[in-house]
């Protein structure tokens, strides 16, 4: 199989929900020179984000989304293990990321694609889970001493949430403490700036060099 067609198959696998013929694929992309990295970006995070809105948008539903992400992650693993085994030093993370989903929302797909673009990006990642009370981002940061703070709402009627975040910081002092990313299907740039977050990323493979800038430009 060529190399494209192996890309594809990978995608099709997580797409009919089939965890064996994902890690299959996964393992046939390395043995063909695939990069690791490559693929989660370029093909297991895009087809995520996809199955994602389908959810949203009720065309699929919770069995389909959980086996779907079953597959992605029986992938994932066969990937992140490869960079682990082929990394001969460990290299210093790039910085300390507490994210969650927001106060009210029960979605995780997309957070946790955002995390794993995280880790395989460098970064040392707090996960909080879902349903996350918004005092609990900051507490959890101050304990860790995070550099950022990630913010994922996937539902409309959820985005205050991240809005209260900001607020709370704000009201405590400490908002110049923390870069505050902001994600999720109903978010958007404008949400963004008008909240007072320091970024935010249309898809996921985008979060790990955006978080690495704007952790650069706090620092100056």
């Amino acid at each position: 199989m060529t190399m494209e067609s192996l890309y594809e198959s990978l995608k099709r696998s997580v797409e009919e929900y089939e965890p064996d013929k994902a890690k299959k694929f996964a393992k046939e992309l390395l043995n063909a020179g695939a990069d690791s990295l490559t693929v989660i970006n370029e093909v297991l995070g895009p087809t995520m984000e996809q199955i994602g809105e389908k959810f949203n948008r009720m065309e699929i539903f919770l069995p389909e989304l959980m086996v779907a992400a079953q597959a992605m992650q029986a992938a994932t693993s066969i990937l992140t293990e490869h960079i682990k085994e082929t990394t001969t030093e460990k290299p210093k993370a790039k910085g300390k990321v507490v994210i969650g989903t927001v106060h009210g929302d029960i979605h995780e797909i997309g957070k946790d694609i955002v995390k794993l673009m995280l880790e395989v990006s460098g970064f040392e990642v707090f996960d909080l889970g879902k349903d996350v009370p918004s005092m609990q981002f900051i507490e959890k940061a101050e304990e860790v001493g995070a550099d950022v703070i990630a913010l994922s709402a996937l539902m409309t009627t959820t985005m205050g949430s991240q809005k209260e975040v900001i607020e709370l910081l704000e009201a405590l002092d400490k908002r110049k403490n923390y870069v505050v990313i902001i994600g999720g299907a109903p978010t958007t740039v404008t949400w963004q700036k008008e909240i007072g977050a320091d970024g935010w990323a249309e898809t996921a493979g985008e979060v790990g060099k955006l978080t690495a800038k704007l952790i650069e430009e706090r620092a100056k």
